[in-house]
C-alpha cells in the first residue's frame, strides 16, 4: 500500500516542507516515481501541489491524484465533491500496481479510471471535537446529520432519530440519485465493493448492524457485493458516525484488491463474494410433545390464571426493576422479565398449555429459556426443569414441596449462589423453607402459601443489607449496593402474583 504518509496538525493539511522531505526520502529509498494521493480538500491540494512543484525542480519523478468521493452535494460546488474513504481503496489498488512493476505514469491514470467510479456518504449521530475546543456543530439527541465531512464539519441535511435500515436507504438512495451531480453510477448488476467505516466513536455491534442493513439493500437492488470491509479506516475523532463507500470494480481490480499486503491496518478480507453466500439456514425442526389424551380443562384454566397474574406484575415492574439493576448491572433486570411476560401472554394464547403439572412447569421452562434471554432465562429454566421432575407422577402439596425443593437445589448447584449471596435465590430460598411446611398431612395450602409469599417479600427486602457473593453484583463495591437485589425482588413478586391468581380462583 502506501510507502511513506505526511501528518498534519488535526483536521489541518501537513506543511509544504514535510511533504517534499517525505518524497525526497521515498525517492532515495529507491522508488522509480513518487504518486502522491490526495483528498480533495483546498489546503491539501495546495500544499502536495507546491510540494509536488518544488519536488520535480530537484528532478524528482512526481505525479499527484486527488480523489473525490464525496456524494453529499447534489450540485457540484467550485472546491468540487470532497475526499472521504475512497481514498483507502485507491491506496490499495496503486501500492498492488505498484508491487506488479507498473510505471508512474500507468499506475496515475489507472487509478484516475478507478476513482471515477466511487462514492462515499457518511451520517453521524453526534459531532467532534478538536482538542482543546468545543464540538464542531450542535445536534440533538433525536437527530441524525447526512452528509457530513471527515473534519467535523456539518452535513447538507438533519432527519430524526430512524432505525438503521431506513437510514441506509436514505443514504444509498441519496448516493446513487440520478439528479445528483456527485453520484456514484452503480446499476442493477453491477459488481461493487462496500466498505462501512466507523467515523470513530461507534461499537463493533452498532458498525455491523449497518453492514448489515447495506449488504441486504444493496442486493435488494440487485447489485453484487463482491468484496467487504467493515472497520475504522478514514475517522474523525470521536464522532459517533458511518460512512457508506461503494465502488463499481471489475476482475482486475479484485485481482489488485485481493492482492497480499504487510499494511498492518488492512482487514483480513475473503476473497469470496459477499453476495451468493448462505446466510441463513433452516433450523432443524424440534421433535413435537405428544397431546394428552385427556388434558384437565379445569387446571389450564387455574395454570392461565395465575400466569396472567404473574405476567401484569412483571410488567408493571418493569422500570423498577430496571432501576434496582443499574446499580450493579446491566440496568435491563425489568426488561428482560417483561420479555418473559410477553412470551408467557404469546404462550397462554397459542393454547398450548399442558395440564398435567410436570409437562406444564417443563414447557413453561423451554418458554423462558427460548424468549426470555439473560443469565435470568437460564436460571428460571433451570429451576423450573428441575422442579418439574418430582410431579411426574404425583401431585399433591407434598409433591409441590418437592417440586419446590428440587428447583432451589438446582439453581445452588448450577448457579453457585447460596442464601445470603444477594441474588434471587434469597427470596426462592425463604419461601422454599416455609414450603417445606406442605409436607405435613391436611395442612392448609393457602395459609402456608401465604406465609411464604411474605417471607420471600422479606428476604428481598433484606438482600439490601447483603454483601453480593454471586452474580454481576459481586464485582461491585458493597457501598454502592443500598437498595434490594432487582432479581430477588422480581422472585418475590412473582409468588406474589401466584398467590394471588390461586386466590382469585379459590
Amino acid at each position: 500500500m502506501l510507502t511513506g504518509v505526511i501528518a498534519g496538525p488535526v483536521f489541518t493539511s501537513p506543511p509544504v516542507g514535510s511533504i517534499v522531505a517525505a518524497i525526497r526520502t521515498v525517492a532515495q529509498a529507491g522508488a522509480a516515481g513518487v504518486l502522491l494521493l490526495v483528498k480533495n480538500y483546498t489546503g491539501d491540494r495546495l500544499n502536495f501541489g507546491l510540494a509536488l512543484e518544488r519536488a520535480r525542480r530537484e528532478g524528482l519523478e512526481v505525479e499527484m491524484v486527488v480523489i473525490a468521493d464525496d456524494c453529499a452535494f447534489f450540485s457540484l460546488r467550485k472546491a468540487g465533491r470532497r475526499g472521504l474513504c475512497g481514498i483507502i481503496l485507491i491506496h490499495k489498488i496503486a501500492g498492488a500496481l505498484a508491487e506488479e512493476g507498473k510505471g508512474l505514469q500507468e499506475i496515475a491514470s489507472f487509478v484516475k479510471t478507478v476513482a471515477a467510479g466511487i462514492g462515499t456518504l457518511g451520517v453521524s449521530l453526534s459531532p467532534c471535537s478538536v482538542p482543546g475546543s468545543g464540538p464542531t456543530f450542535t445536534l440533538g439527541s433525536d437527530e441524525i446529520e447526512l452528509g457530513l465531512g471527515i473534519h467535523g464539519e456539518a452535513g447538507v441535511q438533519r432527519y430524526k432519530m430512524m432505525s438503521c435500515d431506513e437510514v441506509v436507504k436514505i443514504m444509498i438512495d441519496h448516493m446513487t440519485d440520478p439528479t445528483s451531480k456527485s453520484r456514484v453510477e452503480v446499476q442493477s448488476g453491477d459488481s461493487i465493493i462496500l466498505i462501512v467505516n466507523n467515523l470513530g466513536g461507534l461499537s463493533c455491534l452498532e458498525l455491523q448492524v449497518v453492514a448489515s442493513s447495506a449488504v441486504r439493500f444493496l442486493e435488494g437492488r440487485g447489485l453484487r457485493i463482491e468484496r467487504a470491509m467493515t472497520g475504522s479506516f478514514m475517522t474523525a475523532l470521536e464522532m459517533s458516525g458511518v460512512s457508506i463507500t461503494l465502488m463499481k470494480t471489475s476482475s482486475e481490480i479484485l485481482q489488485l484488491f485481493d492482492k497480499e499486503t504487510s499494511a498492518p491496518a488492512w482487514p483480513r478480507v475473503s476473497r469470496n463474494p459477499v453476495t451468493g453466500r448462505m446466510r441463513t439456514f433452516p433450523c432443524a425442526p424440534e421433535s413435537p410433545q405428544p397431546k394428552e389424551s385427556n388434558p384437565d380443562v379445569v387446571s389450564v384454566q387455574v395454570y392461565s390464571r395465575v400466569l396472567g397474574y404473574v405476567c401484569s406484575s412483571l410488567l408493571s415492574l418493569e422500570e423498577e426493576l430496571n432501576d434496582l439493576d443499574r446499580a450493579a448491572g446491566d440496568g435491563d433486570c425489568g426488561s428482560t422479565h417483561a420479555r418473559a411476560a410477553h412470551a408467557i401472554q404469546d404462550w397462554i394464547s397459542s393454547g398450548q398449555i399442558p395440564s398435567h403439572p410436570s409437562r406444564f412447569l417443563a414447557a413453561l421452562s423451554h418458554v423462558l429459556l427460548e424468549k426470555m434471554g439473560g443469565t435470568s432465562g437460564a436460571l428460571y429454566s433451570l429451576f423450573l426443569m428441575a422442579a418439574a421432575q418430582p410431579l411426574q407422577h404425583q401431585s399433591g402439596p407434598q409433591a409441590w414441596a418437592a417440586s419446590m425443593e428440587g428447583g432451589v437445589e438446582a439453581m445452588k448447584r448450577y448457579g453457585g449462589a447460596e442464601p445470603g449471596d444477594r441474588t434471587m435465590l434469597d427470596a426462592l430460598s425463604a419461601a422454599d423453607t416455609i414450603l417445606q411446611s406442605l409436607r405435613t398431612p391436611n395442612s392448609n395450602v393457602m395459609e402456608i402459601l401465604g406465609r411464604a409469599v411474605k417471607s420471600a417479600a422479606d428476604a428481598a427486602e433484606e438482600t439490601r443489607h447483603m454483601t453480593a457473593g454471586a452474580g454481576r453484583a459481586s464485582y461491585i463495591g458493597s457501598s454502592t449496593l443500598s437498595r434490594p437485589d432487582p432479581g430477588a425482588k422480581a422472585a418475590a413478586a412473582i409468588l406474589q402474583a401466584i398467590w394471588d391468581g390461586l386466590n382469585d380462583g379459590s
